[in-house]
């Protein structure tokens, strides 16, 4: 499908940043970026990304009003919807935002796009949404991978508001003709994500010598995603995904948290024990004083609901979009643990919140 004019919501958070350095290359006229910069996103990931093709504008998607005139200025033809509050255990605290953000967000850029784009005769168009395989609930040790035709059983407030959005999507193609296409993905990992969520919280804190809090027996199962090829496959879904389809993404990585964080924990300890300057840095990380970080794991009470098992089948993507995963388990978390060794800068200023100094700085140039 040619598409001259993009929105992409929740360009500054993990995947959207990804997605957005890959499609910049795209021949493509415009890409405006909306995000609402809260505390998991950053303007200053999309340094590199932004310039006269792509722009920033700080908003939120639930502002009916400044959704419809992006829509209407850059002539959008193509949203690709990223923006969620997304943490399950954030969800679990405090549900209210995850139902306003994910439930309500959705259906004004639905709202948007059925006006934008259905008004009069019509215009070419796609909506592409992002969501996720919790959708699905959870799965026993020998059930097969879900597929798109698994039925729907969210256990957290977060995959509930998920799902609810899912259903809106589908609801505006087959009432009123949106073309539609939706993903849902499983646990994505790799550069630009905020260290709340497993992989960069494990990494931080084995640097700075705390403890690694592991649910339960650790044994939960999640299909690991490494996010370029996430992102390849949205970019497919565009180019060939057929209006009102669903397609599973997965990694083909089925492992448990515990060896995640081992795994994690081997790659520091080797890096660390290599290379002096990062022993210099972070001389609370107990590979500085040649100990195994491996010490530092520490199991905690289980959260309310928590899933054991996740996985993909993604045949239909395959045989539909040509989609696979590049990235084997081992050479996506070594170049994951790489990139946050070599990005310290970037992590601590989102997690103290200095990001807002680059808002400051910046949103009014753009």
């Amino acid at each position: 499908m040619k598409l001259d004019s993009m929105l992409i919501t929740g360009g500054a958070g993990f995947i959207g940043v990804n997605f957005a350095r890959i499609i910049q290359s795209r021949e493509i006229s415009r890409v405006v970026i909306l995000d609402a910069l809260t505390y998991a996103a950053s303007g200053s990931s999309l340094e590199s990304v932004l310039c006269d093709k792509v722009q920033f504008v700080h908003g939120d998607i639930r502002d009916s009003t400044l959704v419809a005139r992006l829509m209407d200025e850059h002539e959008v033809d193509c949203i690709v919807h990223f923006a969620a509050e997304s943490h399950v255990d954030r969800s679990i605290t405090g549900p209210d935002e995850f139902i306003s953000t994910n439930v309500d967000g959705t259906h004004c850029l639905l709202k948007a796009a059925k006006q934008r784009w259905l008004a009069g005769s019509g215009s070419p168009h796609r909506f592409h949404h992002v969501s996720t395989d919790e959708v699905y609930g959870t799965l026993k040790a020998d059930d097969p991978p879900f597929s798109e035709v698994n039925q729907y059983q969210p256990n957290s407030p977060y995959s509930a508001s998920k799902a609810a959005s899912d259903h809106l999507v589908r609801a505006y193609h087959h009432t009123y003709g949106l073309d539609t296409t939706t993903s849902n993905c499983s646990n994505n990992y790799g550069p630009f994500q905020f260290p709340e969520k497993l992989i960069p919280l494990m990494i931080v804190n084995i640097l700075h010598g705390r403890k690694l809090p592991i649910y339960g027996d650790g044994m939960q199962i999640r299909d690991w995603l490494y996010v370029d090829d996430h992102c390849r496959a949205i970019e497919s879904c565009l180019d060939r995904g057929k209006p009102g389809e669903v397609y599973n993404v997965g990694g083909d990585n089925e492992r448990p948290n515990i060896e995640i964080v081992r795994k994690i924990c081997d790659l520091i300890d080797t890096r660390v024990a290599e290379d002096e300057d990062l022993a210099v840095a972070f001389p609370d990380c107990l590979a500085s004083v040649g100990e195994s970080s491996l010490g530092l794991l520490e199991h905690v009470s289980d959260r309310p609901g928590h899933d054991r098992r996740y996985a993909i089948d993604y045949r239909k993507a395959a045989n539909e979009l040509g989609y696979a995963p590049l990235e084997s388990f081992e050479s996506g978390f070594a170049k994951t643990v790489a990139w946050y060794l070599d990005n310290e800068q970037w992590w601590r200023s989102v997690m103290d919140g200095s990001y807002k100094d680059w808002l400051d700085a910046n949103y009014s140039k753009r």
